[in-house]
């Protein structure tokens, strides 16, 4: 038996040398060839081969250098026991003993193996590495599906030839192709539950995704363990596969091996994630370049045509990943039921709608609608089985013009709109399988399509049938305790089935240019055109789909205490029934963006916006002095559960205006006039914190003389402190001292709001006493979404129409301190506020102001604050 000695040897050392350089060079060739253009993704796989070829060469050398014993072999194991082999993957080999040998002591043998794993890692190669005998593969196969699965792929490179035969033919022995496959399938779905079920992530994992690579390698995995082949042309040859779906396979396969090989060639690393940064880059790769308009309006990033093609790889992927899947399981495991006729066209097989027959729908087209109504009309159905699969699969092209427009199936669509439930499954089934596109043209142009917009996370399909779940939750008891008022609301709306098709078509024209919300009311009106919808119910969904913005905008955006803004916005709307649509799809809406947009806050100001227009709409008038002294008399009632002297209140409520009661609520009056009663015209600064009762964060409440710099440090204490400002409501009373209300949240865990409340009181009350210059805001780092898909900041400065105050409207990427370089700019020119609406969208924030001064009436003084604005917004 050789040494290990020889490892250090000089003739080893230069071999070793020798080997790592040739194989760097080999990498940097490969890597070279992948990143040119107009390389075809079917020649992908002879790169990945190549690149296996020449590990399994530099591992052979490295195996008869180290001396191993005659009877000892090397196998290539995993991924690499395929023989393709990604740039910068793990190279998984396994050192087969005969059984009885040792490895472990301080043998020649372990020597030789440390030496050999040691000389690997010296000549660039990520090994993964395990010595076994074939007995100890065997029982290790049986105790994790892990080891059995990288088992399965294995192939010999260099020793004993028998040894392995007697290695494969006992580990073949131990495989249970059922247990494997329900392994395989359990294991698969948690894979998926961890990436939300869904491909259409923003930065999806090209292998570990739904409908990514590691979907195709679980098909080729249970049929290999079941006998049925190991490549899809022996799937096909089997009858599992037909060859259609055999070279779509194979095409959308090779698609994704071609986008991952080239992330690990530009990244230099292993990396499976289509993250931000590498999406351009690999996009360009591929020769897709960014599409500007003549006027200079970007039409279509690079990123975003990349990503687009991926979706629909992954969706083929995922709807043949089941179809493949489904016929194996019968193979496997028939379960022998008789199919139950539901009618001549369709029955139910082992809990699945299944077709009567393949042909079924180029037969009759118009069954192939009738399957999502029948499936979502009959109970207990779990699926599709893979015969109905299939044969939708194959009925893609007869889904054409003639069939969108044949008035048949614009009934029975119609008819699942109308369905008391299901709808949401029934839709999204029809969107998985391709259905929904082929026969709403225009839904198809937006699958896959992305919204770098920094708060959607959702494609803009997957957006959209996202709010339409929303939407169709407000109907359903069992979720009324989500959002009982839009529960209430929901209750007693006579026709659902406005909502659900202004929530399908609210987005549909996203990624055209123009105004997405006039080219959707224009594809609503001609889909309710097509589908007689009557006339009355055709208009309010046209509405819905060109005004879905309009309330978010006005919650967020305007002064909602102002009766002007609530009157315009009553005379927009109508009518309450009007109303209520809009406000149940606006809080779908933004529900279906990305779970960190929405928040009680959001949600408060768009049912305060809600309640004051349906008085409006009502002939009750917002901001008269009816309403001003309702609100006075709740908030006594709730002061005199405080045992407050009699007419406590009135010291401090006599400073005050009508601006003040109309911008905030009775309780709100109240618990300002506790804490501030006694405290009228004081020199100290008085500061309170609460939980807030809009169910998170905190309310703070100032209470100061007013100085120009007042809003600027405060927002400095909050930003230092780590707390971000949702709202701001500012109020100067008539004694001359500010009476500001804060919104604001933190990372902190909620169950320290006790010293959360005491260190905020006492803090900022420290910070206001102190005089001196304002500090400079903190610098965060930027995201990565924010650095990949930056906004552009944007100021805009409109007078309202007494030229008297004026709007200042900002957007931006998102960041730390941000508020708060705002505020240091409006105190430098010593600009009064008057209302701050702070709305942050993900990781763009879209903030508005009404403020005054003496500087905003001159023009020149104007621009220079946009100016420094701008460069405020655009520091990093």
């Amino acid at each position: 038996m050789a040494s290990a000695v020889l490892q250090t040897t000089p003739q080893a050392s230069a071999s070793t040398a020798l080997l790592r350089d040739r194989l760097k060079q080999q990498k940097a060739a490969i890597n070279a060839s992948l990143l040119v253009q107009g390389i075809p993704p079917r020649a992908v796989g002879r790169v990945l081969r190549k690149m296996a070829r020449h590990v399994d060469d530099a591992l052979k050398a490295l195996w008869q250098q180290a001396g191993f014993p005659a009877d000892c072999a090397l196998i290539a194991v995993g991924g690499y026991g395929r023989g393709e082999l990604f740039p910068h993957s793990d190279v998984d080999v396994l050192v087969l003993l005969p059984d009885g040998t040792q490895a472990d002591g301080d043998g020649p043998l372990r020597r030789q193996l440390e030496a050999f794993i040691g000389q690997c890692w010296d000549i660039g190669l990520e090994i993964g590495s395990s010595v076994r005998t074939a007995s100890e593969c065997a029982a290790a196969a049986q105790a994790d599906v892990t080891i059995q699965t990288s088992l399965l792929e294995s192939r010999l490179l260099a020793g004993d030839g028998a040894l392995f035969r007697r290695f494969h033919e006992s580990f073949r022995a131990t495989v249970d192709p059922r247990a494997f496959f329900i392994a395989k399938t359990l294991e698969m779905r948690q894979r998926h539950n961890k990436f939300e079920n869904t491909p259409y992530s923003l930065e999806p994992n090209c292998k570990e995704s739904p409908g990514g690579l590691r979907d195709l390698q679980v098909i080729l995995w249970v049929a290999k363990a079941a006998g049925f082949g190991s490549s899809w042309e022996e799937l096909a040859a089997n009858g599992l596969a037909t060859p259609l779906e055999a070279q779509q396979i194979q095409r959308n396969e090779a698609l994704l091996n071609l986008i991952r090989a080239r992330l690990h060639a530009i990244a230099g690393r292993r990396e499976d994630r289509l993250v931000f940064d590498l999406q351009t880059p690999v996009a360009e790769a591929f020769g897709y370049r960014t599409e500007t308009a003549p006027d200079g309006r970007l039409l279509q990033r690079a990123s975003e045509a990349l990503m687009k093609r991926f979706y629909w790889a992954a969706k083929a992927v995922t709807q043949l990943n089941q179809i493949l899947l489904l016929n194996i399981e019968e193979r496997i495991t028939p379960s022998g039921q008789e199919p139950v006729p539901i009618n001549p066209r369709f029955a139910i097989k082992a809990g699945m709608l299944e077709v009567t027959s393949d042909d079924l729908y180029q037969r009759e087209p118009h069954a192939i609608l009738e399957t999502f109504l029948v499936y979502q009309t009959t109970v207990g159905l779990k699926g599709l089985s893979a015969r109905t699969l299939r044969a939708l699969y194959n009925a893609r092209d007869i889904m054409d013009s003639k069939f969108r427009n044949d008035p048949v199936n614009h009934a029975t669509f119609k008819a699942m709109l109308l369905q008391p439930s299901g709808i949401t499954h029934a839709l999204r089934l029809m969107n998985q399988t391709s259905v929904l596109g082929r026969y709403l043209w225009v839904f198809r142009r937006i699958v896959g399509q992305m919204q770098h917009d920094l708060f959607h996370v959702y494609t803009v399909d997957q957006h959209i049938l996202m709010v339409l779940r929303n939407v169709r939750r407000f109907f359903i008891a069992e979720h009324a305790h989500e959002y009982p008022f839009c529960s209430q609301l929901a209750a007693g709306f006579d026709k659902p089935y406005v909502l659900y098709v202004a929530a399908l078509f609210h987005d549909i024209a996203k990624g055209r240019g123009g105004d997405h919300s006039e080219l959707g009311g224009e594809e609503v009106r001609r889909f309710c055109r097509q589908h007689a919808i009557d006339t009355t119910d055709c208009r309010l969904i046209e509405f819905l789909v060109r005004e879905h913005l309009t309330m978010s905008r006005i919650a967020q955006k305007e002064d909602l205490s102002d009766p002007e803004v609530i009157a315009a916005f009553a005379k927009r709307v109508g009518d309450e029934r009007t109303l209520t649509a809009l406000y149940l799809l606006t809080v779908s809406d933004i529900r279906g963006t990305s779970p960190k947009v929405w928040n009680a806050w959001k949600g408060k100001l768009l049912e305060d916006l809600y309640r004051a227009t349906l008085r409006a709409l009502g002939g009750h008038a917002p901001g008269n002095a009816a309403e001003v002294e309702a609100r006075k008399r709740e908030a006594l009632v709730q002061l005199q559960l405080h045992a407050l002297p009699f007419e406590a209140h009135k010291k401090l409520w006599d400073t005050l205006d009508v601006g003040y009661f109309m911008r905030h609520d009775a309780g709100e009056i109240a618990w300002h006039t506790r804490h501030l009663s006694r405290h009228v015209g004081a020199a100290r600064p008085v500061v309170r914190a609460r939980i807030s009762p809009v169910g998170e964060g905190l309310q703070v409440l100032v209470y100061t003389p007013d100085q120009p710099d007042l809003f600027a440090r405060i927002c400095g204490y909050f930003d230092q402190a780590g707390f971000s400002i949702l709202d701001a409501r500012i109020h100067t009373a008539k004694n001359g001292y500010a009476l500001d209300t804060f919104q604001v949240v933190t990372s902190m865990l909620p169950e320290h709001y006790r010293e959360l409340v005491t260190m905020v009181e006492s803090e900022l009350e420290q910070t206001l006493e102190r005089a001196g210059p304002l500090p400079q805001p903190s610098r965060g780092r930027v995201s990565r979404r924010v650095r990949s898909f930056p906004v552009t900041p944007r100021v805009q400065l409109s007078p309202d129409e007494r030229a008297q105050r004026w709007l200042l409207s900002v957007s931006a990427s998102d960041r730390v301190g941000l508020l708060y370089s705002i505020a240091r700019v409006l105190a430098k020119h010593k600009i009064n506020l008057q209302l701050a609406k702070v709305s942050t969208l993900g990781e763009r924030v879209e903030d508005t102001f009404l403020i005054d001064g003496p500087e905003l009436q001159q023009n020149r003084r104007q621009i220079e604050i946009e100016t420094e604005l701008l460069e405020a917004l655009g520091e990093s």
